[in-house]
């Protein structure tokens, strides 16, 4: 079939007048939305922006691309898949990307080191990070089922929490001050405990913390409770898009101790974190834990596409298979597996499995702490705080998201600030200067 192939390059204000009028962006209303600044072409650690100018991206788009834009090593491997295999259903077919990664991914998780947890064994892949949260959910639930635990249909989690924007990551979302607040009634009640205490909290504190969840955990398993506990949810170490407020690693051990003891399933979410965005492959290995169930997504493809992967022991697997209701885990994204994410996500891992991020992990929390520091005390701040690749300016009240986001790109610097919250999530090849570079922008946003 002969396809002529007529598209042009438009104007800035082309994309822009179709784009208002068609496209509903994120977190946006339809209508009187800001305007979006059109994105030409993006290369390293830069975007080069429809009208010529070049902002670096601060935000890793969305704390996905880890290793930089169109990063050569996975451009030829990307090449290489969709000419021989774009796609194909993964409902009785299999092929050597999909089988490949999950060992890989397993070999990572795993690895030689001593965690507390059961090995990972088995992989189910999906589209996002909200489906993967949504699939250890059901994995959960039909653990307990499976264990002869029906009624332990509920999960427990911190407040300040944000774990996506499907149906089941709503419903263990922060239920008060999150997003997703709009669909309070209408969600599956979940047990909320309080925030967890932050980074510098006292073992004491941490103690008392843990104390009350497992207090928590036993009245609502006591014989006399309509609903259990299935399973515990965290994003370990860093709270994301709830607020990008950070916690102790003992918090997260100690939440393995009381699964352990509660049989009850330690459900981590790490779909912003990992792959080293806090100085380990995993936020939780920082604790020397591994999880029940491990979600990941975001730099899964070092930010190439859309994909995840919910990771699950022998333990939950087999019990899934014994549950009364059928046996099978009744979830199938029509693109699951996708031969082309897999190819794309194991070049990436070869990209995280050569360490090269792990100095400049280091560093960047160095420079950022030494760029951010001269905002600690400055009107209208109430925190400035580091962990790993990450540096967060907390204001007092709402960020002025257009004045803001115009000094920024006048700086040449890309960021997205939300509610309180400026911060940054750069790629990890971005070299001292654009470190530094980021954290001047950051200061100007904040005192301009």
């Amino acid at each position: 079939m002969d396809v002529h192939d007529g598209r042009q390059h438009w104007a800035p204000d082309r994309i822009r007048a179709a784009d208002q009028a068609h496209v509903w962006h994120p977190y946006s209303p339809r209508f009187n939305a800001q305007p979006q600044l059109p994105v030409r072409s993006a290369r390293g650690t830069r975007l080069t922006l429809a009208d010529g100018r070049e902002v670096l991206d601060g935000m890793s788009s969305w704390w996905a691309a880890c290793h930089g834009h169109s990063h050569p090593h996975i451009v030829a491997a990307a090449h290489r898949q969709i000419d021989t295999m774009s796609h194909v259903m993964f409902g009785g077919l299999t092929h050597q990307p999909a089988a490949e990664l999950a060992e890989r991914l397993l070999g990572l998780v795993n690895g030689p080191r001593a965690l507390e947890g059961p090995p990972l064994t088995s992989v189910f892949y999906s589209d996002s990070g909200s489906v993967a949260v949504e699939v250890a959910l059901k994995m959960a639930l039909q653990y307990q089922r499976g264990m002869g635990r029906p009624q332990r249909d509920r999960f427990l989690t911190w407040r300040g929490g944000y774990y996506g924007d499907t149906q089941g990551p709503m419903g263990v979302c922060d239920p008060e001050g999150g997003m997703h607040r709009l669909w309070r009634g209408t969600l599956t009640p979940q047990v909320f405990v309080p925030a967890p205490p932050g980074l510098l909290a006292s073992p004491r504190t941490i103690a008392d913390y843990l104390a009350d969840i497992a207090a928590t955990i036993h009245r609502h398993n006591a014989a006399t409770s309509p609903h259990g506990i299935a399973g515990i949810i965290v994003e370990p170490l860093v709270q994301g898009a709830g607020g990008m407020r950070f916690h102790h690693p003992e918090l997260i051990g100690g939440l393995r101790r009381l699964c352990e003891e509660t049989g009850t399933l330690l459900i981590a979410d790490e779909i912003a974190t990992g792959f080293g965005r806090t100085g380990e492959s995993f936020a939780c290995f920082t604790a020397g834990v591994r999880p029940d169930i491990l979600c990941v997504g975001k730099a899964l493809t070092g930010g190439f596409m859309s994909f995840a992967a919910t990771l699950a022991g022998d333990r939950v697997a087999r019990a899934v298979d014994s549950e009364p209701g059928g046996g099978a885990l009744m979830h199938g994204p029509t693109f699951m597996g996708n031969p082309l994410a897999c190819a794309v996500s194991l070049a990436a891992l070869d990209l995280h499995e050569s360490g090269y991020w792990r100095p400049r992990v280091r560093r960047f929390a160095e420079l950022l702490e030494e760029e951010l520091a001269p905002l600690r005390g400055a009107p209208g701040v109430a925190d400035v705080r580091v962990l790993g690749a990450i540096g967060v300016v907390e204001m007092l009240g709402e960020v002025e998201l257009p004045r803001m986001t115009r000094t920024l790109v006048d700086m040449g610097v890309w960021l997205r600030p939300f509610g309180r919250l400026l911060y940054t999530m750069p790629p990890f090849i971005c070299t001292d200067a654009e470190i530094r570079l980021i954290g001047r922008a950051m200061r100007q946003a904040v005192t301009a």
